[in-house]
């Protein structure tokens, strides 16, 4: 190797370092920001919303500050009967601040057609007036990105039959969770939201 050869060789070799030290420092210096910033960055209910079943959103933003409780309705499942009770409360404690949202879901083949069957349903038969949604699934992959989170922040306490119970508090955190079996007017859900009205704007 000719001595000009060698000295372009040694040049290169001096740059070439600094710049892998460099990018090696950047790494590790950004790393940590990016875990820390997703931390901080978890998301609460309020991050949230549903199409309406007749039309428009369901923006769970707009409640916050507000008690939500959010249930999964089918209208062929032996505990259809809750939704007079969702209707009861949202009667008793809607001016208090509290927000009912039934959720359809076909997941576990008790609900009807299409969301104008469910709609005609619920209010001709139980004269629901809170906000429903459009039919959405509620458990595994395919659920809505609400649901998803809930199963994320409620770990074994996602809905496992129709009609499982999610209360939010005035926060976007879950602050309660009632099985299918649990009434809505059962004094558990009552005292529950009692303690939540009234905490937030």
């Amino acid at each position: 190797m000719t001595p000009s050869i060698l000295r372009r060789s040694l040049i290169r070799s001096a740059l070439l370092v600094p710049a892998a030290m460099l990018a090696s420092v950047a790494l590790a210096a950004t790393a940590p920001r990016a875990q820390a910033g997703d931390a901080v960055s978890s998301p609460t209910a309020h991050a949230f919303s549903f199409a309406g079943i007749e039309g428009g959103r369901i923006d769970l933003a707009a409640f916050a500050g507000r008690p939500i409780l959010v249930v999964n309705t089918a209208s062929r499942c032996g505990f259809t009967g809750q939704l007079a009770g969702l209707q009861t409360l949202h009667e008793r404690f809607g001016e208090r601040g509290l927000v009912v949202i039934g959720v359809p879901s076909n997941d576990f083949r008790q609900e009807l057609d299409d969301n104008a069957a469910v709609a005609a349903f619920c209010q001709g038969r139980f004269g629901v007036t809170f906000p429903m949604a459009e039919i959405s699934s509620v458990r595994g992959a395919q659920a809505h990105p609400f649901y998803r989170w809930a199963a994320r922040e409620r770990p074994g306490e996602a809905p496992r039959w129709n009609f499982h119970k999610y209360l939010i508090g005035p926060d976007g955190r879950i602050s309660a969770t009632f099985a299918t079996t649990t009434e809505p007017t059962d004094p558990r859900v009552i005292a529950a939201i009692e303690r939540l009205v009234g905490q937030g704007s």
